[in-house]
């Protein structure tokens, strides 16, 4: 049993039975035993591999549609340059390659990240450094600029609540403890969850999860791109609305139950991104694509081809799994928020 396993259920034991979503953000982001606060959870080491860490064709690509979205917006100077969750820095060191050819980008750019891990911002200092990023503990720390961001997995990880459909009312699954273990259960009725421009009904048994942080987070972000200018890349596996129980656990690259180990596993749920565009207005946003779609726009097989030289083995898995449907390319989807400064950037729908 983990520490903060004993925790919760102490506090469950003493308090009552607490929402998923207080479940999540206890389990991620605990100052003492939180998963994202005491470790580097990526790479082969940790517990999951992102984009990023796959082929530095990912950055690259998105570097040079963010360059090409400040271009195409008249060069504004200065401009925040921005990721939220950078992991270890490599996607933004693989941007920063790539702009580095583009006329006064990097001389009008502010670098800046919002990271919660202290142990992370320690490896992002050490690849990034040369640039001088700010740190941020949250998206209201940015600067009054134009805005570049990208976030990559990100909106996975905040934390969600999920309501069951019984009949005509609606009970929310929460977390409680059963025989001195932690176990889900239901709530008497409450109120619906919000479905405001939702596509269809939600059956009988049906779960909807909502997210309130990452409304709130696209929001933030929305009137910053409407007041100021600029584009935003949210990359996160998911669709345009939720159906279902999509939280899922990932320990040492394997699924495991959400509530084993808490603390030593990553939790995550799937982005509804119909939400994260309704709450970004007055900001524009582009169709939602599929990753592969996204990448092969930009011309990931051609720069596949420019480096397959190389290691053509490990560029065509890396190739094959960003943008293959069975693998990342289908699942994973893009979605572009950008204001009236400019169109959407080039990789991504109208």
């Amino acid at each position: 049993m983990t520490p903060l396993e004993q925790l919760l259920i102490r506090q469950i034991t003493a308090e009552g039975p607490i929402s998923v979503a207080s479940y999540m953000s206890a389990c991620l982001l605990h100052p003492e035993h939180g998963y994202y606060t005491t470790r580097d959870p990526l790479g082969v080491a940790g517990d999951f591999i992102t984009a990023p860490e796959i082929s530095q064709m990912f950055g690259e690509l998105i570097g040079l549609s963010l360059a090409q979205a400040w271009l195409d917006r008249g060069r504004p100077t200065p401009f925040a340059l921005a990721e939220l969750g950078p992991g270890r820095g490599t996607l933004m060191a693989d941007v920063l390659r790539a702009t580095a050819g583009v006329p006064g980008f990097h001389a009008a750019m502010q670098v800046h990240l919002v990271e919660a891990s202290r142990p992370l911002r320690g490896e992002q200092a050490r690849r990034l450094g040369d640039h001088a990023p700010a740190w941020h503990d949250a998206v209201t720390g940015l600067p009054d600029l134009p805005l570049f961001l990208v976030a990559n997995e990100f909106f996975d990880a905040l934390p969600v609540r999920q309501f069951l459909r019984d009949g005509d009312t609606w009970r929310e699954r929460v977390v409680g403890v059963r025989d001195g273990a932690l176990a889900f259960g239901l709530t008497a009725a409450v109120g619906a969850p919000d479905l405001t421009g939702r596509p269809d009904t939600v059956p009988d048994g049906g779960m909807v999860e909502t997210c309130a942080p990452a409304t709130a987070l696209a929001q933030d972000i929305g009137q910053r791109i409407d007041r100021f200018g600029g584009v935003a890349l949210i990359i996160d596996y998911g669709s345009d609305w939720s159906l279902g129980d999509t939280l899922q656990a990932v320990r040492e690259h394997r699924q495991v139950g959400p509530l084993e180990a808490p603390g030593s596993c990553d939790l995550t749920a799937h982005v509804a991104f119909g939400p994260l565009a309704r709450a970004a207005a007055p900001a524009r946003a582009a169709a939602i694509v599929p990753q592969g779609t996204f990448l092969e726009r930009l011309g990931i097989a051609q720069r596949a081809q420019s480096l397959a030289a190389s290691a053509p083995d490990t560029i065509i898995a890396a190739h094959r799994r960003l943008t293959h449907p069975e693998e990342m390319g289908q699942l994973f989807k893009v979605l572009a928020l950008f204001g009236s400064d400019g169109p959407a950037p080039p990789g991504t729908g109208p």
